[in-house]
């Protein structure tokens, strides 16, 4: 479940006060991963709004941090109706950490959530020229489908089982921990 993320990475939630992170992390994203990620140019204003409902609605969002520092997130959002069980998920890798298995742990981890949470269907939009992500679904076992100039990849997720939440749980574990531990070394950081 956990590989080995470069540079002492590590995976875990992102929690609501961990917003303006979340922005600051979009906000750097180079043109190119900009847009790939919002499937088009997007002003900064933009990205703004979007992380602001983003992490106000029923999204999961799972974040790449080196030292303290988000540099790739991928974020789970329901489709329509509460219980319609389906989703969309978005990632975002700053460019110094792509091509590393970032992309490929925050997927997991985002399948992990969106069967717990009995989401059948993943829908995951990008670019037709996007490879990376097209190669991404496909390690995932995503049925793609083109469509008016981008891709549409869709993942059926399995039911949940005791297993996949007491994975979630540990994960969750961890990463508060991590949390913790990240706001205690920024608290005493000498200045």
């Amino acid at each position: 479940m956990h590989e080995l993320m470069p540079d002492g990475g590590v995976i875990r939630k992102l929690w609501i006060y961990e917003a303006q992170r979340y922005c600051d992390h979009l906000l750097r994203l180079d043109k190119a991963s900009r847009r790939s990620r919002f499937g088009g140019a997007v002003a900064d204003d933009c990205i703004r709004q979007h992380v602001d409902g983003s992490i106000m609605l029923d999204a999961v969002i799972h974040g790449f941090f080196v030292d303290g520092v988000l540099h790739g997130a991928a974020e789970l959002r329901p489709i329509g109706a509460r219980f319609s069980g389906e989703a969309e998920a978005a990632f975002s890798v700053e460019k110094p950490w792509q091509s590393h298995g970032v992309g490929s742990e925050l997927l997991a981890r985002t399948l992990l959530v969106a069967r717990n949470r009995g989401i059948k269907f993943l829908r995951m939009h990008c670019l037709a020229e996007n490879r990376r992500m097209q190669q991404l679904a496909r390690k995932f076992d995503a049925d793609l489908r083109f469509d008016f100039g981008s891709v549409i990849g869709e993942v059926t997720a399995p039911r949940p089982t005791p297993i996949s939440v007491v994975r979630e749980a540990l994960s969750d574990g961890f990463g508060v921990t991590n949390a913790l531990l990240d706001a205690q070394t920024r608290f005493f950081k000498p200045t």
